[in-house]
């Protein structure tokens, strides 16, 4: 069995594929319209976030990683009184300050490829449900697709959006900034432990105990490449807007 630190290595060589991406290795050569269109697609995303969870909680048989994964999914939704509002809506805050006129969010329409991708999100989901060890498949998924990944994912869109969402000093950025900052994996699964803070690394704590019990290593790399797969597949959509270097 691979040891956490041979899974760590294996998983942070996956995050350095997909920062190689070419969509998110050139995000600051994009014409505007073309990065307000992947944001529109990848707010589409974002809203099939919360049934992904729900639907992992639904397979989910092992408690503590229910109790992690219930606490995140509450954390989308701040209070219960109705003067909050949630991340969803913190993200179209986000998108208008950005410049995307309301008009836009309201009339835009998930492409083909983007749907694609929410659709065959819940299958992976599904099946890891389905298949031997589904606790660690489960808590793997939601970890690296919906936790560590997402912190990637603004982490490199985040430097077209600084100039505009940082005023005097202030940073506005009420969704994707606290997302990238909250989401990433602050820890290794090797060292990762209690007083970790974020969801990945609460996940992680999860997931390494698993890894621990079970012979699991196998399940946690095919797992995490299926993850990495939905993500640049809805990347892929976009490369004819990466401007080709002039020769």
């Amino acid at each position: 069995m691979d040891d956490l630190h041979e899974l760590d290595e294996f998983e942070d060589a996956l995050i350095d594929r997909f920062k190689r991406h070419p969509v998110l290795a050139d995000v600051t050569r994009l014409a505007d319209e073309d990065f307000a269109e992947i944001l529109l697609q990848r707010r589409f995303l974002s809203l099939a976030f919360t049934p992904a969870y729900d639907l992992a909680i639904d397979l989910l048989e092992d408690e503590a990683g229910l109790r992690i994964a219930r606490v995140i999914l509450r954390e989308e939704y701040p209070d219960d009184s109705g003067h909050t509002r949630s991340h969803r809506e913190d993200m179209t805050e986000d998108l208008i300050r950005l410049g995307v006129p309301r008009k836009e969010i309201v009339e835009s329409t998930p492409t083909a490829a983007t749907t694609a991708a929410i659709t065959d999100t819940l299958g992976l989901i599904a099946d890891a449900g389905r298949q031997g060890s589904p606790d660690l498949r489960l808590l793997t998924f939601l970890r690296f697709w919906g936790e560590v990944l997402v912190s990637v994912e603004y982490e490199l869109l985040w430097p077209r959006m600084e100039p505009v969402l940082i005023q005097n000093g202030e940073n506005r950025s009420r969704f994707y900034y606290p997302h990238y900052v909250h989401d990433a994996k602050a820890r290794s699964l090797a060292t990762v432990s209690l007083l970790s803070g974020t969801h990945s690394d609460r996940l992680g704590m999860r997931v390494s105990e698993l890894l621990a019990r079970e012979d699991g290593a196998e399940c946690f790399r095919e797992i995490e490449e299926g993850a990495l797969r939905l993500k640049e597949t809805f990347y892929d959509q976009f490369r004819p807007m990466v401007p080709v270097p002039e020769s």
